[in-house]
Parts: structure tokens; C-alpha cells; sequence
């Protein structure tokens, strides 16, 4: 089975570990300087690491994250079921609005917000789907 680990750069990883916590309605499986992972599933699973971290890591090579800080460079599709539930404990966290929980033309009822770095949150509705 592959498994996967999608790292989102952030400023303020316990800014960050705060704001998913409150969306996700539960405390990071690992969380320590450098890393906060969530488990999503079986398979996946979210980490935030901080974008000064990447960049010590990688050195010059990499552009520096933080001179994109706000710029929206990741979208994260949840689909999952009650999505509106987490698209408002994201608004309520402090993540801003883009758009209300709707039909799209693919078929998917979604909702979109920028968390406090500008990754997008989609949260779709979905249910079968369990957190």
C-alpha cells in the first residue's frame, strides 16, 4: 500500500497545529518542533512544517516559501461527511471565506476558505466518507 504525507509550509507551526486542531476537532497525532502530522485516513495523512524549517533543510536551492507567505500555492480537498461543520469550524478558527457550500459543475457539493497561510480548504460533502 503507498501511503502519503502532504507537509503544507507554514509561518507559525502552533499557530497552525491550533487552527487545524479546531477543524479537525481533534490533537495532531505527532507534534513536535519541526512537524505536525494528522492522520486523515489509513493512507494520508497532513503535516505542517515550518517554512524556515524547509528552507534550513534544503538550503539555498529552494525558494524561500515565506516570500510566498499568503499566496495561495496548495488547495486541500477534504471530503468527508457534515463538510459545512468543518468549513465553518475553519471560518470560526479564523480562516477567511471564499466561497459558501455549493453544487459544483463536476457533481460536488463544496465549500472553499484560505486557512492563515492562503492554502486553500476545500471541504466537500460526502456521506460515506469518515475523518
Amino acid at each position: 500500500m503507498i501511503s502519503a504525507l502532504f507537509i503544507l509550509y507554514v509561518a507559525d507551526q502552533e499557530k497552525s497545529t491550533h487552527f487545524y486542531s479546531r477543524i479537525l476537532d481533534r490533537a495532531p497525532d505527532l507534534d513536535v518542533p519541526g512537524m505536525t502530522e494528522f492522520k486523515l485516513n489509513n493512507g494520508s495523512t497532513l503535516g505542517l512544517m515550518p517554512a524556515t524549517g524547509i528552507k534550513r533543510l534544503l538550503g539555498d536551492r529552494l525558494p524561500n516559501p515565506a516570500d510566498a507567505n499568503g499566496i495561495p500555492r496548495a488547495e486541500l480537498y477534504l471530503t468527508l461527511p457534515d463538510a459545512d461543520s468543518f468549513h465553518q469550524r475553519a471560518l470560526a478558527a479564523g480562516a477567511v471565506e471564499l466561497s459558501a457550500m455549493q453544487l459544483r459543475p463536476w457533481g460536488h457539493r463544496v465549500a472553499y476558505s484560505l486557512d492563515p497561510d492562503g492554502h486553500v480548504l476545500a471541504f466537500c460533502e460526502d456521506q460515506a466518507a469518515t475523518l
